[in-house]
């Protein structure tokens, strides 16, 4: 198992404040020499919650510095459930998120103890939280005099206590409120979107680019004999960030796994944001075996990716769907691993898998969280698309088919006036190329029977046949016309299309090309018998991470 280092929180018998401001996170104490609101770097503080005994009990945690991430922690957790809910700033309340139970790797590493941490859970920028736990007759309290029979959103008397930062109070949950930095203006990724050619992997955002701070880890990696299976995960909590947002999600959770559940590094191999965005996880190499701790006792041999975000009831998104895909066909070809296969894994134990030590089971080489464990993890929804994941990977090294081409391009203008002409059945035939980068801001696809071309400045038009022969001998783009800016006008003897700088004109009788441009007409020769020149493609090159 991983080197497990001292939790530095989990326990806090001897702590009796009600806000701790961590010292890895900040210099000094609340309010004596704290970092500014602008900080560059994740900051962590804890409030204690007092009298969480059996059954429901509601609590109101408020900070002055706004925070984006929840998390609870505790000395057993076992069989707890919790809730939280950030309030707006228009002073309403948010949606309930589940804070789902973090676990350790397994028997050399959590002992006889259950969980003893959550998730972080991501609630968006606020200053004020409500969380909801729920333990059982077990937890060693009656239930608290604010207890309520019904469930959070059950519309009863809430009952909560707000937390009062100058009052010192009893342990018995702690919460943790995670300040991310704010996103820079100018981030050094985006989102993809393309499709990508057979065999390419998704493009990897390292540790170094999402500024993993090395520091915090302890020990070594521990490498595996290599990768049999993949386990796909969820992080819960709201799925209301922007693309921005995502690395100091991972940055947080980051931290919140060093240094308050005290484990050496991030638990998972690999995260996935909504937008298809990949980022490395634990040290050690994404192309190596290395073990994490996100799978109680399933971590030997197995890739551990968690996609961002809850998916309990909404679905993984498409980019999200086709990233973990892609992924996990990239890593699981290393060791020839049939996506779509099945492997028998031995459980190490432990209190985090329903399988006791030394039970070998049959799983398929891409499973989820759930299939092992106590836990609903990656949510009903994300388990829903457990198949079309395997299909994408098993598909990694396959050329790309037209509907793949076609579902790359839903939600984009290109994909809306392709729709227009009819699609698949339209005038322009099936798509034969992803979304890709001509000159300056201009995209295009091209279809079997012409292309579709945006700019901001155009907007999106197609071009097809002759016309589209005689601009591309022209230049495309690069050319004296420029960009399309209509599609084909008919009229009686002509067939005229709009560009930039003047206009191509198809004579109905001859199938001449007449170019015009500043008023100055041109027929253009005929088309060369080998077909038009070749764009300038502008595909993004094979990454390798």
């Amino acid at each position: 198992m991983p080197c497990r280092r001292p939790a530095l929180s989990i326990l806090l018998t001897a702590i009796a404040a009600t806000v701790v401001l961590l010292p890895w996170a900040i210099h000094g104490i609340p309010g004596e020499n704290q970092r500014r609101a602008g900080s560059t770097e994740t900051r962590m503080s804890q409030q204690t919650l007092t009298g969480v005994g059996a059954g429901v009990t509601i609590r109101e945690v408020t900070q002055s510095t706004p925070f984006s991430l929840v998390a609870l922690t505790a000395a057993d957790l076992t069989g707890t459930t919790a809730r939280v809910r950030a309030k707006r700033p228009d002073a309403s309340w948010g949606p309930w998120y589940k804070a789902e139970t973090e676990e350790t790797g397994g028997p050399s590493e959590h002992g006889d103890h259950g969980p003893r941490g959550t998730e972080p859970v991501f609630v968006g920028r606020t200053t004020d939280v409500q969380i909801a736990i729920t333990r059982p007759a077990t937890a060693g309290a009656p239930a608290p005099a604010n207890s309520t029979a019904g469930a959070p959103n059950s519309g009863a008397n809430l009952g909560y206590i707000p937390m009062d930062a100058e009052k010192p109070l009893g342990q018995d949950v702690n919460a943790v409120l995670i300040t991310p930095p704010r996103a820079p203006a100018d981030v050094t990724w985006s989102p993809p979107t393309a499709v990508q050619a057979p065999g390419q992997p998704p493009n990897i955002i390292t540790r170094a680019q999402w500024d993993a701070d090395e520091a915090m880890r302890c020990g070594n990696p521990i490498y595996n004999n290599g990768i049999r299976a993949a386990v796909v995960h969820h992080t819960a909590g709201s799925n209301d960030y922007s693309p921005e947002d995502s690395a100091a999600i991972v940055r947080s959770i980051y931290m919140y796994h060093t240094q308050m559940l005290g484990w050496c590094d991030i638990g998972y191999n690999a995260l996935v944001d909504k937008y298809g965005q990949v980022f490395e996880g634990r040290f050690g190499g994404i192309t190596r075996a290395v073990e994490g701790t996100h799978t109680g006792g399933f971590n030997k041999s197995t890739f551990g990716v968690s996609m961002i975000g809850d998916f309990d009831t909404v679905p993984p998104t498409l980019p999200q769907i086709n990233a973990v895909g892609r992924l996990l066909g990239w890593r699981l070809a290393m060791d020839g691993v049939n996506p779509k296969g099945t492997v028998r894994l031995t459980s190490e134990g432990g209190p985090f898998t329903f399988y006791p030590a030394g039970t070998t089971v049959t799983l398929p080489t891409i499973f989820a969280h759930r299939d092992t464990g106590n836990t609903d993890c990656p949510g009903n929804a994300g388990y829903a698309a457990l198949n079309e994941i395997r299909d994408i990977a098993a598909r990694f090294n396959q050329p790309v088919g037209p509907a793949a081409l076609a579902e790359s391009l839903r939600g984009g203008a290109i994909y809306d006036r392709w729709q227009q002409a009819g699609g698949m059945t339209g005038s322009l035939g099936a798509p034969t190329t992803p979304e890709t980068a001509g000159d300056g801001p201009t995209r295009y696809v091209r279809f079997t029977r012409g292309a579709i071309y945006w700019s901001p400045e155009t907007a999106a038009a197609p071009v097809v046949g002759a016309i589209y022969d005689a601009w591309a001998g022209q230049g495309f783009e690069r050319g004296p016309l420029g960009l399309p800016t209509s599609a084909e006008i008919s009229e009686p003897e002509w067939i005229v299309q709009n560009f930039q700088h003047g206009t191509l004109n198809f004579d109905r009788q001859t199938s001449a090309v007449m170019r015009v441009i500043d008023g100055v007409a041109l027929q253009l020769p005929p088309p060369s018998p080998d077909g038009p020149p070749v764009q300038l493609e502008r595909f993004s090159p094979p990454v390798k991470p």
